[in-house]
């Protein structure tokens, strides 16, 4: 291994120590770390042996390394889509379910990390298209009524066969690794993480009938909005990316491989379930 990128949470006071850490355990394994313009200003760094500033997020690296929670992740998940670059989590969020490790487990964790010891987790992404361009979510895509707005009118269809329309304040397109989220806040089922096929649910549906809809891999879905004048604001991965106005389609579809998610040997997607979510009931 010889490079890798690292990115962090926005404030800088819960990453510091792992920061040094950090640099002190790439500099025992010859790595060089790769921060871009915006790590290097929030961190105050400058050049030096093993210490790459102001480099744009590169795709030659060998591991990108985060310090934050989820969204962190998903960030570097999506810069390196496709890449098959691992992205090594330390959990700096209040639920880190994709995180790697633990901050209390940081010493050996580094250590692992630049030896090349861990899984790598291939995750399914939804490539987005409509509107706003193309876009691809590891987690979710959401639509979702405009704060005092109307009642979202929303007609979905799998491949030409539309399955039903709907009155709401939004849904939710889910990956597996998305299911724990958005998703499973609306009532909509967990998916393991192996599965493929993606799920949507709908946020505060205004129907008795409105279940959440597990789709087959091979199966495009598409959302309308039905609205006669109301648009439907877009999310992707939590990250406002545009609208959807009235009359407008989004084709969603599921691609598999796109994440590449470090893992410790031997971790369980049951376990983690247990331990993440048992620890916010606690």
């Amino acid at each position: 291994m010889r490079r890798a990128t690292v990115l962090t949470h926005r404030g800088t006071a819960q990453t510091t120590g792992a920061l040094s850490a950090l640099r002190d355990a790439a500099e025992r394994h010859g790595v060089s770390l790769c921060f871009d313009p915006e790590e290097t200003r929030k961190h105050g760094l400058e050049p030096g042996p093993g210490l790459i500033v102001d480099c744009p997020l590169s795709r030659e690296a060998n591991l990108c390394v985060t310090l934050g929670g989820d969204g962190t992740i998903l960030r570097a998940l999506r810069a390196y889509a496709g890449t098959g670059v691992p992205v090594f989590a330390v959990n700096f969020g209040e639920l880190g379910f994709l995180a790697t490790i633990e901050p209390e487990d940081i010493a050996a964790g580094f250590e692992r990390a630049f030896r090349g010891d861990f899984e790598v987790l291939a995750l399914p992404a939804i490539a987005l298209s409509g509107p706003c361009g193309d876009l691809v979510a590891i987690n979710d895509v959401s639509l979702h009524r405009r704060q005092g707005g109307r009642v979202a009118h929303l007609a979905y269809a799998v491949g030409d066969q539309e399955v039903g329309r709907v009155r709401c304040d939004g849904l939710v397109i889910a990956t597996p690794a998305g299911s724990t989220g958005y998703n499973l806040a609306n009532g909509g089922p967990v998916l393991a993480w192996g599965v493929e096929g993606f799920v949507v649910s709908f946020i505060a549906p205004h129907s008795l009938t409105a279940r959440a809809l597990v789709v087959a891999p091979g199966d495009p879905l598409s959302v309308t909005n039905r609205s006669r004048h109301e648009p439907a604001d877009l999310s992707v991965d939590g990250m406002v990316s545009g609208e959807l106005g009235p009359g407008e389609r989004i084709e969603a579809s599921f691609v598999d491989g796109q994440g590449s998610l470090a893992q410790i040997p031997g971790t369980s997607f049951y376990v983690r379930l247990r331990q993440k979510f048992g620890r916010l009931s606690s």
